[in-house]
């Protein structure tokens, strides 16, 4: 009997052995965890990176110049996570590619308001004042919403998320509402009026004090910048593991807040 024991336990053993080395073999055939984002929120993902390196976690950061690649390429398993986008830009991707892709955990909010370099508060713009907002489809709809939440212009009640100029329904002062580039709107502002400006980009332009808004926009999660997987990989420990990282690493703090200064939100913190 006792031999039959000493068997039974040493094949267990092995058993239990050859099931660790599948796991390990698996978890090493994932190779590293290859992570998207763009110049804009590189610097504090390129800190996490390092410290998940420290922790033991092997991470890829790719930078992608676009924002159509990185849903792309994790739609097409290239890479297993990326941060860029709020989920409205999310939802229209999906929409309009099928793209089986979901938020997996909350970043941070940049700030954004109504800027001006020939005025100094919204009372003082003339009837007719041209007003540049971001030319996409999205962003041109928040821009007018920012405007309705100033009290400059008013929208239909039931406009939807992809608001247009055709939702305008009472304008007093006869705004000109002008389609900018998203990334030229900082420039915009030697030209135009007003224009909806986002503070990270104002900040590395130098065209006016980030901080000069003469109407901030009411902070709004649903703008927060999310981490997207594939729905299969939302529960990988390596994602669950990379994004505590970046919200709670102090290093990655320390980036965020030489890059935002106190222009940003860090939106898990009000979860």
């Amino acid at each position: 009997m006792t031999v039959l024991k000493t068997a039974a336990r040493t094949l267990g053993l092995i058993a239990a052995l050859g099931a660790l080395t599948s796991i390990a073999i698996a978890d090493a055939a994932k190779g590293p965890l290859r992570v998207g984002t763009n110049a804009g929120f590189a610097p504090p993902i390129e800190a996490a990176v390092a410290v998940a390196k420290a922790q033991g976690l092997d991470v890829k950061l790719i930078e992608f110049t676009d924002p159509v690649t990185p849903n792309t390429s994790l739609a097409n398993g290239e890479i297993d996570l990326n941060y860029f986008q709020h989920k409205p830009f999310l939802d229209v991707v999906k929409a309009a590619r099928s793209f089986d892709l979901e938020p997996v955990g909350i970043g941070i909010a940049n700030k954004t308001g109504l800027f001006s370099k020939k005025y100094k508060s919204l009372d003082e713009l003339p009837v007719g004042a041209r007003v540049a907002l971001a030319g996409d489809p999205f962003n041109f709809g928040r821009g007018l919403e920012l405007l309705e939440a100033a009290g400059l212009i008013k929208l239909k009640p039931d406009h939807g998320p992809q608001v247009n100029v055709d939702a305008v329904i009472d304008n007093p002062k006869k705004l000109r509402f002008l389609e900018i580039d998203f990334h030229q709107l900082p420039q915009s502002l030697n030209e135009v009026d007003l224009a909806h400006g986002y503070t990270h980009f104002l900040k590395a332009s130098g065209v006016i004090d980030p901080h000069a808004a003469l109407f901030w926009e009411p902070i709004n999660p649903r703008y927060g910048i999310v981490f997207v997987a594939q729905p299969k990989n939302k529960d990988d420990p390596r994602i669950a593991q990379f994004i505590k990282i970046y919200q709670t690493a102090p290093e990655v703090r320390a980036v965020l807040d030489k890059q935002y200064g106190d222009l940003y939100v860090r939106l898990w913190e009000r979860e």
